[in-house]
């Protein structure tokens, strides 16, 4: 399959837990402000991670690691994040757990290269021929069905697309409306078609249809310049596992036994090297003719004291390719024992050879004013009232306990005091739900004094 055929298979990620988070919050200096994008105090970490996102966006981090080590709740998966979203949408941002390596269904190693391969991007600039312009007009023609029946067919599709220059009226091939309708494409949609293959490509909704107050999250963009049809250099994203997964697929024919062939297939097949090293010659290839340009993404394991020492040399040799991405490891562990041996101990579970390898940055607990401020945001995130005392006793809990467990309790505080007909959250809810539910150091006290009542 040609590279430039092959769409992305990049998600978008929402996480829920971070979702207010924006960027690291950093003035014109690189200098970390108390509170900004989402983000509350860890000052240094914060600054140390702009250092990196510079280095990224210079291209002169790639095959090298980061290493977040700090307790549980202060903020490691957010600053994390953060270097995301200050890196936008066109860099590939890949994020597993440790222990996603650990799968009945493939190895260990290939778990990690299929996510490394994820992380790095393919930008492919081409020029091509296509009708380009504003959708004005979609209409599906209908015909008899040359096989008999009672049902129509869709013989061609009429669409008018419209520049700042003028207007043209295609008669299409139905192959077309199929394409549209996958990207949804609707009357006031910004397209372009191209002409040798058909593919339809959807950019944006046409910006004369934004209005000053529209809640919708859609991209808008401009009336298109020139004619509608005419040369323009198409610009695709995609990653170096999107080719190794459409080259992998079977292009089988459509007869029984191939249907048959594919559906009793597992689910997930393990991608050959030799297809890897064919991809990655292909590639090479379409740089050195300037039509490509490798984007070196950032793989964040969170966890990363969950992996095991077979898994810590292959990425150790991996970091040493020369097709390889920026990764960001984050841990919580002290000194433990590195799994997969019964001995070893070792600074946050990573064999020294690795942590000699690493940046690291370290991140610190949180104060009882800086949680009282984290709090406030995911308050507002999710659109909570609360009263001043009810967020000085949320922040002494999560002093006492952890950060985590004081934001968990926000949602059953206002199931609470909806309960009792009010819509602000007071201290009285508070101290009832922190009375209903055991953080951690509570449960494992209620454990320890009433050890001879559970059972071994």
């Amino acid at each position: 399959m040609k590279i430039e055929e092959v769409k992305s298979t990049v998600r978008t990620q929402r996480i829920a837990a971070h979702s207010h988070v924006k960027g690291l919050g950093l003035d014109e200096n690189g200098a970390a402000l108390q509170s900004a994008a989402g983000l509350v105090g860890q000052k240094a970490a914060r600054e140390a991670a702009g250092i990196v996102v510079d280095l990224i966006k210079s291209k002169k981090m790639a095959g090298r690691a980061l290493l977040l080590a700090g307790p549980p709740g202060t903020g490691k998966t957010a600053i994390a994040l953060a270097i995301a979203q200050e890196l936008g949408n066109k860099v590939p941002f890949c994020p597993m757990v440790g222990s996603e390596v650990f799968s009945n269904e493939i190895k260990k190693t290939e778990v990690l290269m299929e996510n490394f391969r994820r992380s790095i991007g393919l930008r492919i600039r081409e020029t091509k021929e296509v009708y380009e312009g504003e959708v004005t007009e979609l209409t599906p023609v209908e015909s008899e069905n040359p096989m008999g029946g009672y049902g129509k067919t869709i013989s061609n599709v009429v669409i008018g697309l419209k520049t700042a220059k003028g207007t043209k009226q295609l008669k299409l091939d139905p192959s077309i409306f199929d394409a549209l309708q996958k990207e949804k494409v609707d009357v006031g949609d910004v397209i372009y078609i191209e002409a040798n293959s058909g593919a339809v490509k959807r950019q944006g909704r046409s910006d004369t249809f934004a209005t000053e107050f529209d809640l919708e999250t859609e991209e808008y963009v401009p009336l298109p310049k020139g004619d509608v049809h005419k040369k323009k250099e198409v610009i695709q994203d995609v990653t170096l596992h999107d080719l190794d997964v459409a080259n992998a697929r079977p292009q089988g024919g459509q007869d029984v036994l191939s249907m048959m062939g594919q559906l009793m297939k597992p689910k997930k097949t393990e991608i050959t090297d030799k297809l890897r090293m064919e991809i990655n010659k292909v590639v090479n290839k379409y740089i050195d003719q300037g039509i490509a340009e490798l984007v070196p993404g950032v793989l964040f394991i969170d966890e990363i004291h969950m992996l095991d020492l077979e898994t810590f040399t292959y990425l150790h040799k991996s970091l040493e390719s020369p097709i390889a991405p920026i990764v960001i490891f984050a841990t919580n562990r002290g000194r433990c024992v590195i799994r997969g041996t019964t001995d070893i101990v070792s600074p946050h579970g990573i064999p020294l050879d690795l942590l000699d390898r690493l940046l690291i940055i370290r991140t610190l607990l949180y104060s009882t004013a800086d949680m009282e401020q984290i709090i406030k945001l995911r308050a507002q995130t999710e659109g909570l009232q609360l009263e001043e005392t009810a967020f000085g006793r949320l922040s002494e809990i999560g002093t006492s306990s952890t950060l985590r467990y004081a934001v968990q309790l926000l949602t059953p505080a206002h199931q609470m005091c909806k309960v009792n007909g009010r819509n602000q959250i007071t201290k009285d809810d508070i101290e009832d739900v922190h009375s209903l539910f055991l953080d951690a150091k509570r449960s494992s006290k209620h454990l320890s004094e009433k050890n001879n009542k559970f059972m071994l």
